[in-house]
């Protein structure tokens, strides 16, 4: 049996955060000592790294206990969960897009403000950030703000397909 302290060093996570996954239903509770100390089994280890894993690629720790649950009710949240993966697929391919097109306007806009750069006396005023006001690049690179993985609706279930 693990403590919490173990458990956190062996997976890199705190105490806090350990207890954290218990209340949102992604690591068991663990059992106690006679002491009233909270002792982990070993695979408690397993658990944590694929609770890691799941949030680094796009999951909410929603989204992980429904399919935990699910599972250990016997049931087959497989479908939903590789729906899930390919809905953060989409929206990362999303941002990525939105990033491209915000990266190639700044392209445009620094060679914009070099060239005005080049012809104002050094010490004048360039005023370039009022340029701003007429890109209209820039209005619809704003409307399209990067989102973060997992974002979606917090409501939203795992269901099955």
């Amino acid at each position: 049996m693990l403590s919490p302290s173990e458990l956190g060093r062996l997976t890199g996570v705190s105490t806090d955060t350990l207890r954290h996954y218990e209340r949102k239903g992604v690591l068991g509770i663990p059992a106690r000592s006679q002491g009233g100390y909270r002792l982990y089994p070993p695979d408690a280890v397993g658990r944590v790294r694929l609770v890691r894993r799941a949030l680094a690629i796009g999951f909410t720790l929603q989204d992980l206990a429904a399919a935990l649950s699910e599972r250990q009710r016997g049931g087959t949240p497989c479908r939903s969960v590789r729906a899930l993966v390919a809905e953060r697929l989409a929206e990362l391919e999303t941002r990525l897009h939105d990033l491209a097109e915000l990266r190639d306007e700044l392209q445009v806009l620094l060679r914009d403000w070099d060239h005005r750069l080049s012809k104002i006396p050094k010490g004048a005023q360039a005023r370039l950030l009022d340029v701003l006001a007429d890109r209209p690049a820039v209005d619809r690179a704003v409307a399209r703000q990067p989102r973060t993985i997992g974002s979606a609706n917090p409501r939203r279930r795992l269901e099955r397909r």
